[in-house]
Protein backbone atom coordinates (compact mmCIF):
# COMPACT_ATOMS: atom_id res chain seq x y z
CA UNK A 1 0.00 0.00 0.00
CA UNK A 2 2.87 2.37 0.85
CA UNK A 3 4.65 1.53 -2.42
CA UNK A 4 1.49 2.18 -4.41
CA UNK A 5 0.96 5.57 -2.72
CA UNK A 6 4.61 6.60 -3.26
CA UNK A 7 4.50 5.68 -6.94
CA UNK A 8 1.26 7.64 -7.36
CA UNK A 9 2.82 10.72 -5.73
CA UNK A 10 5.93 10.48 -7.97
CA UNK A 11 3.80 10.25 -11.12
CA UNK A 12 1.73 13.27 -10.09
CA UNK A 13 4.86 15.36 -9.42
CA UNK A 14 6.41 14.40 -12.76
CA UNK A 15 3.17 15.19 -14.58
CA UNK A 16 2.97 18.60 -12.92
CA UNK A 17 6.60 19.40 -13.81
CA UNK A 18 6.04 18.27 -17.39
CA UNK A 19 2.90 20.39 -17.66
CA UNK A 20 4.66 23.48 -16.31
CA UNK A 21 7.70 22.88 -18.49
CA UNK A 22 5.64 22.56 -21.66
CA UNK A 23 3.39 25.52 -21.03
CA UNK A 24 5.80 28.17 -19.75
CA UNK A 25 9.40 26.97 -19.99
CA UNK A 26 10.57 30.27 -21.50
CA UNK A 27 9.58 32.09 -18.34
CA UNK A 28 11.29 29.75 -15.88
CA UNK A 29 14.76 30.81 -14.67
CA UNK A 30 17.32 28.07 -15.26
CA UNK A 31 20.15 27.69 -12.80
CA UNK A 32 23.57 28.19 -14.28
CA UNK A 33 27.10 27.96 -12.93
CA UNK A 34 27.43 29.00 -9.29
CA UNK A 35 23.65 28.87 -8.84
CA UNK A 36 23.07 32.08 -10.86
CA UNK A 37 20.01 32.37 -13.06
CA UNK A 38 20.92 31.58 -16.65
CA UNK A 39 20.83 34.47 -19.14
CA UNK A 40 20.37 32.49 -22.34
CA UNK A 41 19.11 33.35 -25.81
CA UNK A 42 15.43 33.50 -24.80
CA UNK A 43 16.17 35.77 -21.84
CA UNK A 44 18.33 38.06 -23.98
CA UNK A 45 15.65 38.31 -26.66
CA UNK A 46 13.05 39.14 -24.04
CA UNK A 47 15.25 41.91 -22.59
CA UNK A 48 15.61 43.45 -26.04
CA UNK A 49 11.90 43.42 -26.80
CA UNK A 50 10.58 44.50 -23.40
CA UNK A 51 13.18 47.13 -22.43
CA UNK A 52 11.44 50.39 -21.56
CA UNK A 53 14.56 52.32 -22.65
CA UNK A 54 14.76 50.67 -26.07
CA UNK A 55 11.03 50.50 -26.80
CA UNK A 56 11.02 53.38 -29.31
CA UNK A 57 14.47 52.67 -30.72
CA UNK A 58 15.00 50.66 -33.89
CA UNK A 59 17.08 47.87 -32.35
CA UNK A 60 19.22 45.29 -34.10
CA UNK A 61 21.08 42.55 -32.27
CA UNK A 62 23.14 39.52 -33.16
CA UNK A 63 25.07 37.21 -30.82
CA UNK A 64 27.31 34.54 -32.29
CA UNK A 65 28.75 31.53 -30.47
CA UNK A 66 31.90 30.23 -32.25
CA UNK A 67 31.72 26.90 -30.39
CA UNK A 68 28.25 26.25 -31.79
CA UNK A 69 29.13 27.91 -35.10
CA UNK A 70 25.86 29.84 -35.28
CA UNK A 71 23.96 32.95 -34.26
CA UNK A 72 22.30 32.15 -30.95
CA UNK A 73 20.32 35.41 -30.78
CA UNK A 74 18.95 37.37 -33.74
CA UNK A 75 16.75 40.44 -33.50
CA UNK A 76 16.41 42.46 -36.71
CA UNK A 77 19.82 41.04 -37.58
CA UNK A 78 19.01 41.14 -41.29
CA UNK A 79 17.90 44.79 -41.26
CA UNK A 80 20.14 47.67 -42.34
CA UNK A 81 21.32 50.20 -39.75
CA UNK A 82 23.41 53.37 -39.90
CA UNK A 83 26.63 52.06 -38.29
CA UNK A 84 28.42 55.33 -37.43
CA UNK A 85 31.97 54.43 -36.28
CA UNK A 86 31.29 50.70 -36.42
CA UNK A 87 32.34 51.37 -40.03
CA UNK A 88 35.92 51.50 -38.75
CA UNK A 89 35.82 47.72 -38.28
CA UNK A 90 35.50 47.44 -42.07
CA UNK A 91 38.39 49.88 -42.48
CA UNK A 92 40.42 47.76 -40.06
CA UNK A 93 39.78 44.58 -42.02
CA UNK A 94 40.57 46.22 -45.36
CA UNK A 95 43.81 47.67 -43.98
CA UNK A 96 44.89 44.30 -42.63
CA UNK A 97 44.32 42.80 -46.07
CA UNK A 98 45.88 45.54 -48.20
CA UNK A 99 48.63 47.22 -46.18
CA UNK A 100 51.94 45.74 -45.08
CA UNK A 101 53.64 45.91 -41.70
CA UNK A 102 54.53 49.61 -42.05
CA UNK A 103 52.73 52.67 -43.38
CA UNK A 104 54.09 54.15 -46.66
CA UNK A 105 54.87 57.65 -45.37
CA UNK A 106 55.75 59.23 -48.71
CA UNK A 107 57.22 58.48 -52.13
CA UNK A 108 60.23 60.23 -53.65
CA UNK A 109 62.86 60.38 -56.36
CA UNK A 110 66.30 61.90 -56.02
CA UNK A 111 67.66 63.86 -59.00
CA UNK A 112 70.97 65.67 -58.68
CA UNK A 113 70.62 68.22 -55.90
CA UNK A 114 66.82 67.84 -55.77
CA UNK A 115 64.55 65.57 -53.72
CA UNK A 116 61.09 65.35 -55.27
CA UNK A 117 58.42 63.81 -53.06
CA UNK A 118 54.65 63.32 -52.89
CA UNK A 119 52.05 61.97 -50.51
CA UNK A 120 50.59 58.52 -50.04
CA UNK A 121 47.78 59.53 -47.71
CA UNK A 122 49.72 58.83 -44.47
CA UNK A 123 47.88 60.74 -41.70
CA UNK A 124 50.73 60.64 -39.18
CA UNK A 125 53.25 63.21 -40.51
CA UNK A 126 54.20 65.40 -37.51
CA UNK A 127 51.11 64.11 -35.73
CA UNK A 128 50.77 65.85 -32.37
CA UNK A 129 49.49 62.82 -30.43
CA UNK A 130 51.47 60.03 -32.06
CA UNK A 131 54.66 62.10 -31.86
CA UNK A 132 55.73 60.77 -35.24
CA UNK A 133 58.83 62.39 -36.75
CA UNK A 134 60.11 59.55 -38.97
CA UNK A 135 59.27 61.09 -42.36
CA UNK A 136 59.85 64.59 -41.00
CA UNK A 137 63.44 63.66 -40.08
CA UNK A 138 63.92 62.05 -43.50
CA UNK A 139 63.11 65.36 -45.21
CA UNK A 140 64.74 67.61 -42.65
CA UNK A 141 68.11 65.90 -42.48
CA UNK A 142 69.07 66.28 -46.14
CA UNK A 143 70.53 69.77 -46.27
CA UNK A 144 72.31 68.99 -49.53
CA UNK A 145 68.94 68.52 -51.29
CA UNK A 146 66.39 71.09 -52.41
CA UNK A 147 62.88 69.91 -51.55
CA UNK A 148 60.15 69.83 -54.17
CA UNK A 149 56.60 68.68 -53.38
CA UNK A 150 54.23 67.29 -56.03
CA UNK A 151 50.54 66.99 -55.20
CA UNK A 152 49.57 63.41 -56.06
CA UNK A 153 46.26 62.87 -57.90
CA UNK A 154 43.38 62.65 -55.43
CA UNK A 155 39.94 61.58 -56.67
CA UNK A 156 38.09 61.94 -53.35
CA UNK A 157 36.62 65.14 -51.96
CA UNK A 158 37.71 66.77 -48.70
CA UNK A 159 34.36 65.76 -47.14
CA UNK A 160 32.60 62.50 -48.02
CA UNK A 161 28.97 62.23 -49.12
CA UNK A 162 26.52 63.20 -46.35
CA UNK A 163 29.08 64.50 -43.89
CA UNK A 164 27.67 67.33 -41.81
CA UNK A 165 28.76 70.57 -43.46
CA UNK A 166 28.24 72.44 -40.18
CA UNK A 167 30.72 70.16 -38.37
CA UNK A 168 33.65 71.71 -40.27
CA UNK A 169 34.80 73.52 -37.11
CA UNK A 170 35.04 70.41 -34.91
CA UNK A 171 38.07 68.22 -34.25
CA UNK A 172 36.37 65.02 -35.42
CA UNK A 173 35.88 66.18 -39.02
CA UNK A 174 39.21 67.26 -40.53
CA UNK A 175 39.53 67.33 -44.29
CA UNK A 176 40.89 64.40 -46.31
CA UNK A 177 43.88 64.93 -48.60
CA UNK A 178 46.99 63.20 -49.92
CA UNK A 179 49.50 64.70 -47.45
CA UNK A 180 48.03 65.48 -44.01
CA UNK A 181 50.26 67.57 -41.75
CA UNK A 182 49.69 67.78 -37.97
CA UNK A 183 46.53 65.71 -38.41
CA UNK A 184 45.03 68.54 -40.51
CA UNK A 185 44.04 70.37 -37.32
CA UNK A 186 45.22 73.42 -35.36
CA UNK A 187 45.65 72.76 -31.65
CA UNK A 188 45.07 75.51 -29.08
CA UNK A 189 46.37 74.59 -25.64
CA UNK A 190 46.40 76.31 -22.27
CA UNK A 191 47.56 74.26 -19.29
CA UNK A 192 47.56 77.06 -16.69
CA UNK A 193 46.60 80.71 -16.31
CA UNK A 194 48.24 82.76 -19.01
CA UNK A 195 48.57 82.70 -22.81
CA UNK A 196 47.68 79.73 -24.95
CA UNK A 197 49.87 78.01 -27.54
CA UNK A 198 49.01 77.47 -31.19
CA UNK A 199 50.30 74.38 -33.05
CA UNK A 200 51.35 74.61 -35.80
CA UNK A 201 52.64 78.10 -35.06
CA UNK A 202 52.08 78.98 -38.73
CA UNK A 203 48.41 79.70 -37.93
CA UNK A 204 49.11 82.41 -35.33
CA UNK A 205 48.82 84.98 -38.10
CA UNK A 206 45.33 83.67 -38.90
CA UNK A 207 43.98 84.42 -35.39
CA UNK A 208 41.64 87.30 -34.70
CA UNK A 209 40.23 88.29 -31.31
CA UNK A 210 36.45 88.37 -31.12
CA UNK A 211 35.20 91.55 -29.47
CA UNK A 212 31.48 90.80 -29.50
CA UNK A 213 30.30 88.58 -26.66
CA UNK A 214 28.09 85.98 -28.32
CA UNK A 215 27.12 82.38 -27.75
CA UNK A 216 29.32 79.73 -29.34
CA UNK A 217 32.72 78.13 -29.12
CA UNK A 218 35.89 79.84 -27.95
CA UNK A 219 37.62 79.19 -31.30
CA UNK A 220 35.67 79.44 -34.55
CA UNK A 221 37.08 79.11 -38.06
CA UNK A 222 35.49 80.85 -40.98
CA UNK A 223 33.25 78.70 -43.16
CA UNK A 224 35.50 78.90 -46.23
CA UNK A 225 38.66 80.45 -44.85
CA UNK A 226 41.37 79.65 -42.34
CA UNK A 227 40.71 82.86 -40.42
CA UNK A 228 39.97 81.94 -36.80
CA UNK A 229 38.26 84.17 -34.27
CA UNK A 230 38.72 83.47 -30.58
CA UNK A 231 37.16 84.67 -27.37
CA UNK A 232 38.85 83.36 -24.24
CA UNK A 233 35.89 84.43 -22.08
CA UNK A 234 34.14 81.39 -23.51
CA UNK A 235 37.04 79.05 -22.65
CA UNK A 236 37.85 77.24 -19.42
CA UNK A 237 40.90 78.14 -17.36
CA UNK A 238 42.74 75.27 -19.02
CA UNK A 239 41.78 73.83 -22.38
CA UNK A 240 42.89 71.77 -25.36
CA UNK A 241 40.91 72.56 -28.50
CA UNK A 242 41.44 71.36 -32.06
CA UNK A 243 40.03 73.09 -35.12
CA UNK A 244 40.41 71.63 -38.65
CA UNK A 245 41.93 73.85 -41.34
CA UNK A 246 41.20 73.99 -45.05
CA UNK A 247 43.76 71.96 -46.95
CA UNK A 248 45.32 72.66 -50.37
CA UNK A 249 48.65 71.93 -52.11
CA UNK A 250 49.82 75.45 -51.24
CA UNK A 251 48.87 74.92 -47.59
CA UNK A 252 50.75 71.61 -47.48
CA UNK A 253 53.89 73.28 -48.81
CA UNK A 254 53.57 76.21 -46.39
CA UNK A 255 53.15 73.87 -43.40
CA UNK A 256 56.00 71.64 -44.53
CA UNK A 257 58.34 74.63 -44.79
CA UNK A 258 57.17 75.94 -41.40
CA UNK A 259 57.62 72.54 -39.73
CA UNK A 260 60.89 71.56 -41.42
CA UNK A 261 62.38 75.07 -41.00
CA UNK A 262 63.65 74.97 -44.57
CA UNK A 263 62.30 75.93 -48.02
CA UNK A 264 59.88 73.60 -49.81
CA UNK A 265 58.67 74.38 -53.31
CA UNK A 266 55.44 73.21 -54.97
CA UNK A 267 56.27 71.51 -58.26
CA UNK A 268 53.33 71.36 -60.65
CA UNK A 269 54.16 68.22 -62.57
CA UNK A 270 53.05 64.63 -63.05
CA UNK A 271 54.23 61.93 -60.67
CA UNK A 272 57.66 60.82 -61.95
CA UNK A 273 58.41 57.18 -62.60
CA UNK A 274 60.74 55.11 -60.47
CA UNK A 275 59.55 56.53 -57.17
CA UNK A 276 60.79 54.91 -53.98
CA UNK A 277 58.65 54.36 -50.90
CA UNK A 278 59.76 55.69 -47.54
CA UNK A 279 58.06 53.83 -44.72
CA UNK A 280 56.95 55.31 -41.41
CA UNK A 281 55.09 53.97 -38.40
CA UNK A 282 54.04 50.33 -37.97
CA UNK A 283 50.58 49.81 -39.47
CA UNK A 284 49.26 48.32 -36.22
CA UNK A 285 50.16 51.54 -34.38
CA UNK A 286 47.92 53.56 -36.69
CA UNK A 287 45.14 50.95 -36.55
CA UNK A 288 45.15 50.99 -32.74
CA UNK A 289 44.95 54.78 -32.71
CA UNK A 290 42.01 54.69 -35.12
CA UNK A 291 40.11 52.11 -33.08
CA UNK A 292 40.77 53.14 -29.49
CA UNK A 293 39.95 56.85 -29.80
CA UNK A 294 37.79 56.49 -32.94
CA UNK A 295 40.04 58.79 -34.97
CA UNK A 296 38.13 59.74 -38.12
CA UNK A 297 41.08 61.13 -40.07
CA UNK A 298 43.07 57.95 -39.42
CA UNK A 299 40.19 55.89 -40.78
CA UNK A 300 39.74 57.96 -43.92
CA UNK A 301 43.45 58.14 -44.67
CA UNK A 302 43.94 54.40 -44.11
CA UNK A 303 41.50 53.85 -46.97
CA UNK A 304 43.47 56.38 -49.04
CA UNK A 305 46.62 54.37 -48.26
CA UNK A 306 44.84 51.17 -49.32
CA UNK A 307 43.89 52.76 -52.63
CA UNK A 308 47.58 53.54 -53.18
CA UNK A 309 48.27 49.82 -53.45
CA UNK A 310 46.01 49.79 -56.53
CA UNK A 311 46.85 53.00 -58.39
CA UNK A 312 48.80 56.27 -58.26
CA UNK A 313 45.46 58.09 -58.18
CA UNK A 314 44.32 57.99 -54.56
CA UNK A 315 40.65 57.64 -53.59
CA UNK A 316 38.76 56.31 -50.58
CA UNK A 317 35.99 55.11 -52.88
CA UNK A 318 38.39 53.00 -54.96
CA UNK A 319 39.61 51.10 -51.90
CA UNK A 320 36.04 50.54 -50.69
CA UNK A 321 34.96 49.18 -54.07
CA UNK A 322 37.96 46.85 -54.21
CA UNK A 323 37.37 45.55 -50.68
CA UNK A 324 33.67 44.90 -51.35
CA UNK A 325 34.44 42.97 -54.52
CA UNK A 326 37.43 40.99 -53.28
CA UNK A 327 37.03 40.53 -49.52
CA UNK A 328 33.41 41.15 -48.57
CA UNK A 329 31.41 39.59 -51.40
CA UNK A 330 30.41 36.69 -49.13
CA UNK A 331 28.80 38.76 -46.36
CA UNK A 332 25.16 37.86 -45.63
CA UNK A 333 24.03 41.32 -46.78
CA UNK A 334 25.91 43.56 -49.19
CA UNK A 335 27.31 46.55 -47.28
CA UNK A 336 26.30 50.08 -48.27
CA UNK A 337 29.73 51.55 -47.58
CA UNK A 338 30.50 55.22 -48.29
CA UNK A 339 33.52 56.34 -46.23
CA UNK A 340 36.26 55.02 -43.98
CA UNK A 341 35.21 56.61 -40.70
CA UNK A 342 31.44 56.24 -40.47
CA UNK A 343 30.72 59.99 -40.46
CA UNK A 344 28.42 59.54 -43.44
CA UNK A 345 24.79 58.76 -42.61
CA UNK A 346 24.57 56.90 -45.91
CA UNK A 347 26.62 53.95 -44.62
CA UNK A 348 24.39 50.95 -43.89
CA UNK A 349 25.31 47.52 -42.53
CA UNK A 350 23.28 44.71 -40.97
CA UNK A 351 24.16 43.20 -37.56
CA UNK A 352 24.65 39.74 -39.07
CA UNK A 353 27.09 41.13 -41.67
CA UNK A 354 29.07 42.81 -38.89
CA UNK A 355 29.20 39.42 -37.12
CA UNK A 356 30.56 37.87 -40.32
CA UNK A 357 33.20 40.62 -40.47
CA UNK A 358 34.17 39.97 -36.84
CA UNK A 359 34.70 36.32 -37.80
CA UNK A 360 36.92 37.39 -40.68
CA UNK A 361 38.98 39.58 -38.36
CA UNK A 362 39.71 36.58 -36.15
CA UNK A 363 41.10 34.86 -39.24
CA UNK A 364 43.45 37.79 -39.90
CA UNK A 365 44.85 38.18 -36.39
CA UNK A 366 45.08 35.74 -33.48
CA UNK A 367 42.65 36.58 -30.69
CA UNK A 368 45.44 37.65 -28.33
CA UNK A 369 46.68 40.20 -30.92
CA UNK A 370 43.32 41.40 -32.24
CA UNK A 371 41.40 42.10 -29.04
CA UNK A 372 43.90 44.59 -27.50
CA UNK A 373 43.78 46.65 -30.72
CA UNK A 374 40.12 47.46 -30.10
CA UNK A 375 38.49 49.68 -27.50
CA UNK A 376 38.74 47.78 -24.19
CA UNK A 377 36.20 48.03 -21.39
CA UNK A 378 37.41 50.26 -18.53
CA UNK A 379 40.65 51.16 -20.30
CA UNK A 380 41.76 54.39 -22.10
CA UNK A 381 39.74 54.90 -25.25
CA UNK A 382 36.06 55.10 -26.13
CA UNK A 383 35.17 52.29 -23.66
CA UNK A 384 37.05 53.83 -20.73
CA UNK A 385 33.91 54.61 -18.70
CA UNK A 386 31.96 51.42 -19.41
CA UNK A 387 32.43 47.71 -18.69
CA UNK A 388 34.86 48.56 -15.91
CA UNK A 389 36.38 45.42 -14.37
CA UNK A 390 39.71 44.23 -13.02
CA UNK A 391 39.93 41.81 -15.94
CA UNK A 392 38.55 43.32 -19.19
CA UNK A 393 35.76 41.34 -20.81
CA UNK A 394 34.52 43.54 -23.70
CA UNK A 395 36.61 44.45 -26.76
CA UNK A 396 35.01 46.30 -29.62
CA UNK A 397 33.98 49.49 -31.36
CA UNK A 398 31.26 51.96 -30.54
CA UNK A 399 29.60 54.27 -33.02
CA UNK A 400 27.64 57.44 -32.34
CA UNK A 401 25.88 60.02 -34.50
CA UNK A 402 22.69 61.98 -33.89
CA UNK A 403 20.05 59.37 -32.90
CA UNK A 404 22.52 56.54 -33.57
CA UNK A 405 24.47 54.51 -31.02
CA UNK A 406 25.96 51.09 -31.69
CA UNK A 407 28.49 48.61 -30.33
CA UNK A 408 30.06 45.63 -32.04
CA UNK A 409 32.88 43.36 -30.96
CA UNK A 410 33.81 40.50 -28.70
CA UNK A 411 32.73 39.61 -25.18
CA UNK A 412 34.24 37.00 -22.87
CA UNK A 413 31.85 35.40 -20.39
CA UNK A 414 32.75 34.47 -16.83
CA UNK A 415 32.87 30.84 -17.92
CA UNK A 416 35.58 31.74 -20.45
CA UNK A 417 33.42 31.57 -23.59
CA UNK A 418 34.21 34.04 -26.41
CA UNK A 419 31.11 35.48 -28.10
CA UNK A 420 30.75 37.92 -31.00
CA UNK A 421 28.07 40.58 -30.81
CA UNK A 422 26.58 43.49 -32.70
CA UNK A 423 24.12 45.73 -30.85
CA UNK A 424 22.70 48.57 -32.96
CA UNK A 425 20.29 51.39 -32.11
CA UNK A 426 18.91 53.88 -34.62
CA UNK A 427 16.10 56.46 -34.57
CA UNK A 428 15.74 56.97 -30.82
CA UNK A 429 14.71 60.20 -29.10
CA UNK A 430 15.95 59.50 -25.56
CA UNK A 431 19.43 60.67 -24.50
CA UNK A 432 22.26 58.62 -25.97
CA UNK A 433 23.57 57.99 -22.46
CA UNK A 434 20.36 56.10 -21.64
CA UNK A 435 20.76 53.89 -24.72
CA UNK A 436 24.43 53.26 -23.90
CA UNK A 437 23.69 52.36 -20.28
CA UNK A 438 20.97 49.91 -21.31
CA UNK A 439 23.29 48.24 -23.82
CA UNK A 440 25.98 47.98 -21.15
CA UNK A 441 23.49 46.50 -18.67
CA UNK A 442 22.37 43.79 -21.09
CA UNK A 443 25.87 42.90 -22.28
CA UNK A 444 27.19 42.81 -18.71
CA UNK A 445 24.44 40.28 -17.92
CA UNK A 446 25.63 38.25 -20.90
CA UNK A 447 29.13 38.32 -19.44
CA UNK A 448 28.02 37.26 -15.96
CA UNK A 449 25.35 34.67 -16.73
CA UNK A 450 25.44 33.42 -20.32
Amino acid sequence: MWLKHTFYTWVCCCSLLLLVGCSSSEHIPVAGLGGETRFGPEEIKRELTTSEVLRQSFVGFALYDPELGKLVVEHNADKYFVPASNTKLFTLYTSLKMLGDSIPALKYVSRGDSLIFWGTGDPTFAHMDLKNSIALDFLKNRPEKKLYYIDAPFASTAFATNWGWDDYNYYYQPERNVFPVHGNVIKFLRQSEGPFTTTPAYFKKHLKTETVQAAGDAFVRGWRSNQITHNLKKAAATFSTEVPFITSPDMVVALLADTLKRPVELLKASIPGGGKIFYGLPTDTVLRRMLKVSDNLMAEQLMVLCSGTLSDTLAVERAISYAKSNYLHDLPDAPVWIDGSGLSTMNMFTPRSIIALLQKLLQERPQEQLLPMLAVGGRPGTFRNIYEAEVPFVFGKSGTLAHVHNQSGYIITKSGKLLLYSFMNNNYSVPTAAIRDEMVRIMTEVHHRY
